[in-house]
């Protein structure tokens, strides 16, 4: 599609091949018609691997990002900022821009953000508090995260613009055989990966090891959690792999019936509504931004965190009742479909960016 420019707009974010939501959420958006009517620079401040390449990555990204603000002088710059070493790179940028006169619009993704807020010391939290009022605009993406930063810095304008995705057409009629769940990210406490192998086995016990399959993908945990599954006899059931491409993922989540996600701590995962958008059953923890995307009953299962066996019970439900995951799968499908479509959610950026941009 060809877009007639509205300007010119600076996205500051990690590389789009980095491991996690914001890359993949900031891929979304580079695929919409957002980054040709505004001519989209993105400057890549964060990337994976070793501690000296991310330092190098960051230093590198300072004079293109000067450069960009002297020279080219953006409308808006679009800053992608998380917690703790995040937050640092982004709060330096944002001045930047702001001593040279050009718009920024701070978009928060740290499901720990209040939390990083709260443990740091007085003096530290009035820095993050000044730099989101710095800020034209800061973007939260729920309601329940808009209170929090609102709380954290009283000046600041805050907006709520939930993530995106985009939406594929209707999935096939599910495969016979077992019921396949799928678990996607990183394979450690916060996302509940070994809370979820405690219910499996439970699971297990109750109906056997060939009523469903568990398939485990992400990174970090991998050795430990290959190492629980031995212990626990669950071979049969449970296959752990590394982290997967995009279309990987998509081809999982394509033969998936049931997507599970107990985390202790979440913003709007990008895995979860890329499941919700082709129809897959959800069962994931009543944390962080979930909530505003699953409604507990209708369109998915909600539990607690680190609560094994309320999580059985989920799975139980999900498991043995087909007509159950249909009817939350088709129910979470609609839900992305009427709030978190990203060709709703860019044309949402472009007002913004409209509003807040230099005049």
């Amino acid at each position: 599609m060809n877009e007639r420019p509205q300007g010119h707009a600076l996205t500051v974010a990690t590389s789009t091949a980095t491991r996690g939501g914001i890359a993949t959420y900031v891929t979304m958006l580079a695929g919409t018609p957002l980054w040709s009517r505004w001519q989209v620079r993105h400057v890549v401040t964060h990337r994976d691997g070793s501690t000296a390449a991310k330092i190098r990555t960051y230093l590198g990204a300072l004079p293109r990002y000067g450069t960009a603000l002297l020279f080219r002088r953006p409308d808006v710059v679009h800053l992608h900022m998380s917690s703790y070493g995040s937050f640092a790179r982004k709060a330096l940028l944002l001045w930047l821009a702001r001593a040279l006169r050009v718009p920024t619009l701070v978009h928060v993704h740290g499901s720990e953000f209040a939390t990083f807020h709260d443990r740091l010391p007085r003096a530290a939290r009035a820095v993050v508090r000044r730099t989101l009022e710095a800020a034209q605009v800061v973007v939260a993406l729920g309601e329940r995260w808009a209170g929090r930063l609102q709380a954290i810095a009283p000046g600041a304008r805050v907006v709520t613009i939930p993530n995106g995705v985009r939406v594929p057409p209707p999935r096939r009629t599910p495969e016979p055989g077992p019921v396949r769940v799928v678990f996607l990210g990183e394979i450690g406490e916060r996302k509940g990966a070994f809370s979820l192998l405690t219910a499996w086995s439970h699971l297990v016990a109750e109906h056997g090891p060939g009523s469903a399959h568990l398939t485990m993908a992400g990174d970090r945990g991998t050795d430990r959690a290959r190492a629980a599954v031995a212990a626990g006899k669950l071979e049969s059931s449970v296959s752990v792999s590394g982290w997967l491409s995009a279309d990987q993922v998509g081809e999982l989540l394509e033969r998936a019936d049931v997507f599970v996600l107990p985390s202790r701590s979440e913003g709007q995962p990008m895995a979860l509504l890329e499941a919700m958008a082709r129809g897959v059953c959800v069962v994931a923890s009543d944390v962080g931004g979930i909530p505003e995307i699953v409604e507990n009953g209708t369109s998915g299962l909600l539990v607690p965190p680190d609560d094994p066996e309320t999580l059985t019970a989920a799975l139980r439900k999900v498991v043995v009742d087909a007509d159950l995951r249909a009817a939350l799968g088709a129910a979470a499908r609609e839900r992305v479909v009427a709030s978190f479509d990203i060709d709703v959610v860019w044309r949402r950026f472009d007002a913004l960016y409209r509003e807040v941009g230099r005049r």
